[in-house]
């Protein structure tokens, strides 16, 4: 028999004078995308003030360590900053889980470079030579950038750890599913890339656009030589004009229903919306908000 993730909400009870009656609290179990657990942490936040009987327990690991909780019926909700893959979706329907995908909001996969970095654009193509495993570039010479502070002229390369739906979705649309190439700093999150970076004038990264720092700068991407060079922005993943923009994305067992619906309508109403867009990521679909 299929399992509802539904029915893996549980129930905290804190006790008052013996008595937890009142007191008890459904808990959503919500894991996954270090991409989206800044605002996932926001969203829990918010709603323990629209309903005060539910709390939302969020927990990062990355995309597919969510989707691995979700496929063995551990959590409620697993946020993924990439699609489930067939073999992911397959394992889940043996364990009577059956992936139902709800589009929570967009994102610009920004390329990271140190601020004093004077590199003011780059092609998909010069960066899967800085990161795939058979790309020429190692030295910004090569790109003609000299950069205050690196002396070694070295493209430290700062990446994330296979398990992020980051690093998945970067090696789709950026390596054409290559390798990536060996030697590179690889984090456990999306905030970890952009601080090595801001530290590292010879570094560059990639990770969420909201994760910008005054520390660093996002160069403007062409999708070729050529193309329109798009800086990451609200308006450009929205619009798909960023060559590197991607859903943001949050998987159920089946339909979800009771606490876990509710939760989700209001993540994708207008509250939980604006609050997407206060922390710079792009909704999903567009939003008025008032200041």
């Amino acid at each position: 028999m299929r399992r509802s993730m539904s029915t893996l909400v549980s129930v905290l009870v804190i006790a008052c004078g013996g008595n937890a009656g009142n007191n008890a609290r459904a808990v959503i179990q919500n894991k996954g995308s270090d991409t989206l657990i800044t605002v996932a942490q926001a969203w829990a936040e918010a709603y323990s003030t629209v309903d005060g009987q539910v709390a939302v327990a969020v927990s990062g690991g990355g995309s597919g360590t969510g989707i691995s909780a979700m496929i063995n019926g551990t959590v409620d909700i697993a946020n993924s900053s990439r699609k489930m893959t067939e073999r992911e979706i397959e394992a889940a329907r043996a364990n009577g889980n059956d992936p139902v995908e709800h589009l929570v909001g967009h994102d610009a996969l920004a390329v990271y470079v140190h601020a004093e970095n004077p590199v003011g654009q780059l092609t998909l193509q010069q960066l899967a030579g800085i990161y795939g495993a058979s790309g020429p570039l190692e030295r910004w010479s090569q790109l003609d950038v000299t950069i205050p502070g690196c002396d070694s002229d070295e493209i430290v390369r700062v990446s994330r750890q296979n398990n992020s739906g980051t690093f998945a979705y970067f090696r789709e649309a950026v390596l054409e599913n290559e390798d990536f190439k060996l030697g590179s700093h690889d984090m456990h999150g999306s905030k970890d890339v952009v601080h090595l970076v801001a530290q590292t004038p010879c570094a560059i990264g990639y990770s969420g656009m909201a994760y910008a720092i005054p520390e660093v700068r996002m160069p403007c991407v062409m999708g070729s030589p050529g193309d329109a060079c798009v800086t990451p922005s609200i308006e450009s993943a929205l619009d798909g004009s960023y060559p590197i923009s991607r859903p943001l994305l949050m998987y159920t067992s089946g339909d979800p229903a009771g606490q876990v619906k509710a939760y989700l309508d209001w993540v994708l109403g207008e509250t939980g919306q604006c609050i997407m867009l206060e922390l710079g990521y792009t909704p999903a679909i567009p939003t008025q908000c008032v200041e």
